[in-house]
């Protein structure tokens, strides 16, 4: 058993102690050692060892992977709890809602789902019951299943109307075109633009399922939001870098608010991607690669990280050029998190969105050509139109019919 689990894994790695393989080495072994591997061990029994090593659950949760795989684990109670959930909402849904097995939050969401749409009277309640069953890929047409989450969020959203149209003693068969149009018009654009999705959504499957006759949704528009670029103010930008903690940070918010590299393409970047010789990045988009040459302040970045990255961790094999103490040794090389990312603009009061829009603004404000946009950043040419735009109203162009 030990031998099948460490051939995973380079010997260094097992080696230490303080990585998770290591540690989850040792978990087995304690495991093998107290009661064979001649039974089921409980799940309780692996999950008691985690303070016994460094990696603590995370070695845990390996070691109990691996003996699922090999049906050598005998779960918890916990573990039965989303089959338990199911089989409490299916007594109350109707038989008409299939039977779909989903994990603990789905299974909280079907429930949720299920007891708003009980509240509805007859027939509107047995209506929105087909909907879910479209939603979830089981109506007349087949295809893929929503989540039990969109389709909570979608009632949710929808609620507002489907109980005024409920209080006027009316269910979805008798909603016409003008009934729909007075309940978008209580809401601004966004909320507006959401409820008309959700209804949408309803009706267009109860049209398929033959239900209602017409689709009282079928032709409405409604005019799309313009959200134009802002710019930051100086104050908050000025010596941002000086007060960010630690190169990592630094390069990251410094790529960003000099070369308008997004904050996810920063943390896909790899080792190679960066070459100090001839101070230029590869930033890859796809099947595009899109070259960064950097000035003397982001080659100092990546140098100063560069540094950092081999003095912390000399044996990191993570290929990413940004790691933490959590995935420098990582077996499946993850890059940074989003929570990794984010905690650096944090320290400076930002958003990631709110540095990328201001430096493509600020350089759309030196010249109204969106091909010198295209070329320096690498955005779409309908981006690099609506900032020079917003840059220069005055050089709008007007709308192409």
């Amino acid at each position: 058993m030990l031998d099948a689990f460490t051939a995973a894994y380079p010997r260094a790695w097992l080696a230490d102690r303080r990585s998770v393989p290591g540690s989850a080495a040792v978990v087995l072994h304690a495991l093998l050692d107290r009661v064979g591997a001649h039974a089921a061990i409980p799940e309780r029994d692996v999950r008691s060892l985690a303070g016994t090593v460094p990696a603590g659950t995370a070695a845990t949760r390996r070691v109990i992977d691996f003996l699922d795989e090999r049906a050598l684990l005998e779960p918890d109670a916990l573990s039965e709890t989303p089959a338990q959930l199911l089989t409490d909402v299916q007594r109350q849904v109707p038989s008409r809602v299939p039977d779909l097995s989903t994990g603990r939050r789905d299974g909280h969401d079907e429930r949720a789902l299920h007891e708003r749409i009980v509240r509805f009277p007859e027939p509107m309640a047995e209506q929105l019951r087909a909907w879910a069953m479209v939603m979830r890929g089981q109506g007349r047409y087949q295809h893929a299943a929503a989540d039990y989450s969109r389709i909570r969020r979608y009632l949710r959203t929808a609620s507002p109307a489907l109980t005024s149209w409920e209080a006027a003693g009316m269910d979805l068969r008798q909603v016409t075109t003008d009934h729909a149009r007075a309940e978008l018009a209580k809401y601004p654009g966004g909320p507006a633009r959401e409820l008309l999705t959700a209804l949408r959504s309803i009706f267009r499957a109860l049209k398929q399922e033959r239900l209602i006759f017409r689709n009282p949704t079928a032709g409405l528009r409604l005019p799309a939001g313009t959200h134009l670029p802002l710019p930051l103010s100086s104050d908050r930008l000025a010596g941002a870098l000086d007060r960010l903690d630690g190169p990592a940070a630094r390069l990251i918010v410094g790529l960003v608010a000099i070369h308008a590299v997004r904050a996810v393409e920063v943390a896909r970047l790899g080792l190679a991607d960066a070459d100090l010789a001839h101070e230029t990045l590869a930033v890859r988009r796809g099947e595009h690669i899109h070259t960064v040459y950097l000035d003397e302040l982001s080659t100092g970045l990546v140098a100063d990280w560069l540094r950092e990255r081999r003095r912390r961790w000399p044996q990191a094999t993570n290929p990413h050029l940004l790691i933490t103490s959590q995935t420098y040794r990582h077996p499946a090389s993850p890059p940074i998190s989003y929570c990794a990312r984010r905690a650096a603009f944090d320290q400076i009061g930002l958003l990631p969105r709110q540095v990328w829009a201001d430096r493509i603004l600020y350089e759309a404000q030196e010249t109204a050509d969106p091909v010198h946009l295209v070329r320096l950043f690498g955005i779409h040419p309908g981006v690099a139109v609506k900032y020079v735009q917003t840059a220069h109203p005055d050089k709008a162009l007007p709308p192409i019919r």
